[in-house]
């Protein structure tokens, strides 16, 4: 996916749909049912911003305005009377709840053969010595990331003991998902580290020149190890020459220093991926970090608990928390967020306590601003095509639906918006990166006699959440 907008702009020309292309999976009338449907959601800015937007079978106004920038709108209108910074009586550690805050190794449960495991592999770094590159898997909050990160600064603090210059480094690929963008992100870190006034420009170079700043910046300051880890290094969409050159910087001369490599993947498979010259380059370990279990997850969020006010939290609340989480493949990260939410909740209804009744709520903020923070990237039209999905599933008795289905639903939706649809082809091309992504699933149908096989799309996400997150006037 690229960075460029790919809005208003004139599509007369754009490629219309052939024959022997996707395949409708209804006939036109079913189509054309939307044009009603979606122009009844359509109503105006005031109404929105003074709760009074209509609304239809109790959902919310889908096509009014999508949230192009990921931004949280919830106001924060300022009291009339009092303060206008005050805080509630709820929190008070709040930053204990973030999804950055890495704690100290007594608020870590359950993963110290994982600890064992990184601590291997950066081990030799802290003596002086080379370290070894490492790739950890995972499901979504299961502590790869919070373990590399906690580990790497412990290193840094260890080093420093010995008498070694070790320094890390955290890229989000999902963020930046591109070689050049990962590059200037570990760039600027660097940069930010050794030598804060250094200029970097952030446009006009490629990832060539980003790592010769890096290279520079770490001989200049005779730093004998940088950690680079590499979170969610699946996003890279097929881009692995940053493994490559990471992982040769010392032995192609590049650098001086030690490189050491932490990528971390959400999907087991991912190392099948790799070209065999990057596989071959990195010699790593692999490490599986399993889901948490009820216990554990209750654990993790007794151990955050003084991040609320003493006697705030009711008895029933984090053991709940825990067993939603568990059921839910074991992500702490979301029983953590659920739990902040909850606080949220309870501090804007002016209750002296979280409860139970706070947790329903949390839950459903906690996806949409999850899937929202997922999509925050993504140029308006991917939104929107998402947006003609969810739609879709809400409308009808379906879950997959043919391209010509979501590309009718997505010109309603564009015209709602005031922009002009993009192609066909482009339509095509950014669902399958939605289903890269896992925001979305296609696969091909059995076809049948007389109706061929041709691709479906359905949403991974519950559509009413898709909705909330992507509808500028929604309440989160």
């Amino acid at each position: 996916m690229t960075d460029s907008e790919e809005g208003k702009r004139d599509c007369r020309s754009r490629d219309r749909p052939s024959d022997d292309d996707d395949r409708s999976s209804g006939d036109s009338r079913r189509v054309d049912e939307y044009d009603a449907d979606l122009r009844s959601y359509a109503t105006t800015e005031n109404a929105i911003d003074s709760g009074s937007a209509e609304t239809q079978n109790g959902r919310p106004d889908v096509e009014r305005a999508v949230t192009t920038d990921g931004g949280d709108r919830r106001r924060c209108d300022a009291p009339e009377d009092g303060d206008p910074f005050a805080v509630g009586s709820i929190f008070a550690r709040e930053e204990l709840l973030r999804v950055g805050y890495v704690p100290d190794r007594d608020r870590i449960i359950g993963r110290d053969d994982e600890i064992r495991a990184v601590g291997k592999a950066l081990g030799p770094a802290v003596r002086g010595g080379p370290p070894r590159n490492l790739l950890l898997y995972g499901k979504t909050g299961t502590g790869k990331s919070l373990v590399s990160k906690h580990m790497a600064r412990e290193a840094g603090t260890r080093a420093t003991d010995n008498g070694v210059n070790l320094i890390y480094q955290y890229v989000d690929c999902s963020n930046d998902d591109t070689e050049t963008r990962a590059a200037r992100e570990l760039a600027l870190g660097v940069r930010d580290t050794l030598e804060p006034e250094l200029s970097i420009p952030r446009k006009g170079i490629g990832a060539a020149e980003y790592f010769r700043h890096v290279w520079d910046l770490l001989d200049v300051h005779d730093v004998r190890s940088l950690i680079v880890i590499l979170d969610e290094v699946d996003k890279l969409d097929g881009d692995d020459d940053i493994l490559m050159t990471l992982s040769r910087a010392e032995e192609s001369g590049k650098t001086d220093s030690y490189v050491g490599i932490i990528a971390i993947s959400n999907k087991i498979q991912y190392r099948e991926s790799m070209g065999e010259r990057v596989d071959s380059s990195l010699q790593d370990r692999e490490f599986v970090f399993h889901p948490y279990d009820a216990t554990q997850l209750r654990q993790i969020l007794e151990n955050r608990r003084d991040a609320f006010q003493p006697d705030v939290l009711s008895a029933d609340v984090i053991p709940k928390v825990a067993a939603l989480a568990a059921r839910e493949h074991g992500d702490a990260r979301k029983a953590i967020d659920i739990l902040r939410y909850a606080g949220a909740i309870a501090e804007e209804s002016d209750s002296s306590q979280v409860l139970e009744e706070h947790i329903d709520s949390a839950m459903e903020r906690a996806e949409a601003d999850r899937f929202a923070e997922l999509v925050s990237g993504s140029t308006p039209h991917v939104k929107y095509i998402l947006v003609a999905l969810a739609s879709l599933t809400m409308r009808r008795d379906e879950e997959e639906f043919a391209k010509q289905d979501i590309y009718s639903t997505y010109k309603r939706v564009c015209a709602n918006e005031g922009s002009d649809p993009i192609s066909w082809d482009r339509v095509s091309r950014l669902l399958k990166e939605q289903s890269f992504l896992g925001i979305t699933e296609s696969r091909h149908t059995g076809g049948g006699y007389e109706k061929g096989s041709y691709r479906v799309h359905s949403l991974n996400r519950d559509p009413e959440i898709v909705l909330k997150a992507l509808d500028s006037g929604a309440e989160l």
